[in-house]
Protein backbone atom coordinates (compact mmCIF):
# COMPACT_ATOMS: atom_id res chain seq x y z
CA UNK A 1 0.00 0.00 0.00
CA UNK A 2 2.84 2.40 0.83
CA UNK A 3 4.28 2.06 -2.70
CA UNK A 4 0.84 2.80 -4.17
CA UNK A 5 0.52 5.91 -2.02
CA UNK A 6 3.99 7.11 -3.03
CA UNK A 7 3.16 6.56 -6.70
CA UNK A 8 -0.14 8.44 -6.38
CA UNK A 9 1.54 11.36 -4.61
CA UNK A 10 4.22 11.46 -7.29
CA UNK A 11 1.60 11.52 -10.05
CA UNK A 12 -0.37 14.26 -8.25
CA UNK A 13 2.75 16.42 -7.87
CA UNK A 14 3.70 15.91 -11.51
CA UNK A 15 0.17 16.74 -12.67
CA UNK A 16 0.11 19.99 -10.69
CA UNK A 17 3.57 20.95 -11.97
CA UNK A 18 2.46 20.35 -15.58
CA UNK A 19 -0.64 22.53 -15.15
CA UNK A 20 1.46 25.26 -13.57
CA UNK A 21 3.97 25.06 -16.45
CA UNK A 22 1.49 25.51 -19.30
CA UNK A 23 2.43 28.47 -21.45
CA UNK A 24 1.13 30.03 -24.65
CA UNK A 25 2.08 28.01 -27.72
CA UNK A 26 3.77 25.19 -25.76
CA UNK A 27 1.80 22.00 -26.29
CA UNK A 28 4.42 19.66 -24.83
CA UNK A 29 2.77 19.67 -21.38
CA UNK A 30 -0.49 18.60 -23.06
CA UNK A 31 1.27 15.60 -24.59
CA UNK A 32 2.67 14.80 -21.14
CA UNK A 33 -0.81 15.14 -19.60
CA UNK A 34 -2.08 12.71 -22.24
CA UNK A 35 0.40 10.17 -20.84
CA UNK A 36 -0.11 11.07 -17.17
CA UNK A 37 -3.90 11.13 -16.87
CA UNK A 38 -4.32 7.38 -17.49
CA UNK A 39 -1.74 6.77 -14.76
CA UNK A 40 -3.67 9.06 -12.39
CA UNK A 41 -6.88 7.27 -13.27
CA UNK A 42 -5.30 3.85 -12.65
CA UNK A 43 -3.71 4.97 -9.37
CA UNK A 44 -7.00 6.37 -8.06
CA UNK A 45 -8.83 3.21 -9.08
CA UNK A 46 -6.15 1.05 -7.44
CA UNK A 47 -6.56 3.05 -4.23
CA UNK A 48 -9.85 1.19 -3.93
CA UNK A 49 -12.49 1.90 -1.37
CA UNK A 50 -11.24 3.39 1.84
CA UNK A 51 -12.93 2.85 5.19
CA UNK A 52 -15.92 5.11 5.71
CA UNK A 53 -14.66 8.39 7.02
CA UNK A 54 -15.86 11.89 6.56
CA UNK A 55 -13.69 13.46 3.94
CA UNK A 56 -12.75 17.04 4.66
CA UNK A 57 -14.30 19.21 2.04
CA UNK A 58 -11.46 21.44 0.98
CA UNK A 59 -12.19 25.11 1.18
CA UNK A 60 -12.85 26.31 -2.33
CA UNK A 61 -11.38 29.59 -3.47
CA UNK A 62 -13.75 30.31 -6.35
CA UNK A 63 -11.77 33.33 -7.53
CA UNK A 64 -8.55 31.32 -7.71
CA UNK A 65 -10.36 28.45 -9.48
CA UNK A 66 -11.91 30.84 -12.03
CA UNK A 67 -8.54 32.52 -12.59
CA UNK A 68 -6.92 29.15 -13.36
CA UNK A 69 -9.84 28.11 -15.60
CA UNK A 70 -9.66 31.41 -17.51
CA UNK A 71 -5.89 31.07 -17.97
CA UNK A 72 -6.20 27.49 -19.22
CA UNK A 73 -9.17 28.36 -21.47
CA UNK A 74 -7.13 31.15 -23.05
CA UNK A 75 -4.00 28.99 -23.46
CA UNK A 76 -5.89 26.04 -24.94
CA UNK A 77 -7.78 28.18 -27.44
CA UNK A 78 -9.43 26.00 -30.07
CA UNK A 79 -8.23 22.83 -28.29
CA UNK A 80 -10.45 23.55 -25.27
CA UNK A 81 -13.99 22.67 -26.32
CA UNK A 82 -15.19 19.21 -27.18
CA UNK A 83 -18.43 17.40 -27.85
CA UNK A 84 -19.90 15.05 -25.32
CA UNK A 85 -21.49 11.83 -26.57
CA UNK A 86 -24.98 13.18 -25.97
CA UNK A 87 -24.49 16.54 -27.71
CA UNK A 88 -26.85 16.77 -30.64
CA UNK A 89 -27.32 20.28 -31.92
CA UNK A 90 -28.14 21.03 -35.55
CA UNK A 91 -26.06 24.22 -35.70
CA UNK A 92 -23.11 22.69 -33.75
CA UNK A 93 -22.38 26.08 -32.19
CA UNK A 94 -22.07 25.12 -28.55
CA UNK A 95 -19.71 22.48 -27.24
CA UNK A 96 -20.49 21.24 -23.78
CA UNK A 97 -17.12 19.87 -22.73
CA UNK A 98 -14.17 22.01 -21.73
CA UNK A 99 -10.66 20.66 -21.27
CA UNK A 100 -9.85 23.79 -19.25
CA UNK A 101 -12.70 22.97 -16.87
CA UNK A 102 -11.59 19.34 -16.57
CA UNK A 103 -7.95 20.22 -15.93
CA UNK A 104 -8.93 22.95 -13.44
CA UNK A 105 -11.14 20.68 -11.34
CA UNK A 106 -8.53 17.91 -11.27
CA UNK A 107 -5.79 20.40 -10.39
CA UNK A 108 -7.74 22.03 -7.57
CA UNK A 109 -8.59 18.68 -5.97
CA UNK A 110 -5.03 17.39 -6.19
CA UNK A 111 -3.42 20.67 -5.14
CA UNK A 112 -5.72 21.05 -2.12
CA UNK A 113 -4.79 17.52 -1.02
CA UNK A 114 -1.08 18.18 -1.46
CA UNK A 115 -1.31 21.43 0.52
CA UNK A 116 -3.25 19.64 3.26
CA UNK A 117 -0.60 16.89 3.29
CA UNK A 118 2.20 19.46 3.70
CA UNK A 119 0.36 21.02 6.62
CA UNK A 120 -0.51 17.93 8.63
CA UNK A 121 1.57 15.09 7.09
CA UNK A 122 -1.44 12.77 7.14
CA UNK A 123 -1.42 10.88 3.83
CA UNK A 124 -4.45 8.84 4.85
CA UNK A 125 -6.62 11.93 5.26
CA UNK A 126 -5.45 13.23 1.88
CA UNK A 127 -6.25 9.88 0.25
CA UNK A 128 -9.71 9.76 1.83
CA UNK A 129 -10.43 13.24 0.48
CA UNK A 130 -9.12 12.43 -2.97
CA UNK A 131 -10.98 9.13 -3.15
CA UNK A 132 -14.28 10.66 -2.05
CA UNK A 133 -13.91 13.54 -4.51
CA UNK A 134 -12.82 11.22 -7.30
CA UNK A 135 -15.90 9.05 -6.87
CA UNK A 136 -18.28 12.01 -6.53
CA UNK A 137 -16.93 14.49 -9.03
CA UNK A 138 -13.44 14.82 -10.43
CA UNK A 139 -13.11 11.22 -11.64
CA UNK A 140 -15.50 12.11 -14.47
CA UNK A 141 -13.25 15.06 -15.35
CA UNK A 142 -10.30 12.65 -15.57
CA UNK A 143 -12.22 10.41 -17.97
CA UNK A 144 -13.41 13.35 -20.10
CA UNK A 145 -9.94 14.90 -20.26
CA UNK A 146 -8.39 11.54 -21.17
CA UNK A 147 -10.91 11.10 -23.99
CA UNK A 148 -10.37 14.59 -25.38
CA UNK A 149 -6.57 14.48 -25.16
CA UNK A 150 -6.59 11.08 -26.85
CA UNK A 151 -8.71 12.49 -29.69
CA UNK A 152 -6.36 15.46 -30.07
CA UNK A 153 -3.35 13.16 -30.08
CA UNK A 154 -4.93 10.89 -32.70
CA UNK A 155 -5.35 13.96 -34.93
CA UNK A 156 -1.72 15.09 -34.26
CA UNK A 157 -2.84 18.25 -32.51
CA UNK A 158 -0.85 17.90 -29.29
CA UNK A 159 2.58 18.65 -30.76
Amino acid sequence: MQADVSELLSIARRYCALIESLEEGDRQPLAQLNELLPRLHAAMTAAGPLPEENADDASIDLDQRFELFSRLHRLLGDLDGYWMEYDVTPDRQEMSGSLADDLTDIYCELKNGLVRLERNHDARRTLVGWRAGFCRHWGQHVVDAERHLYALSARDRLY
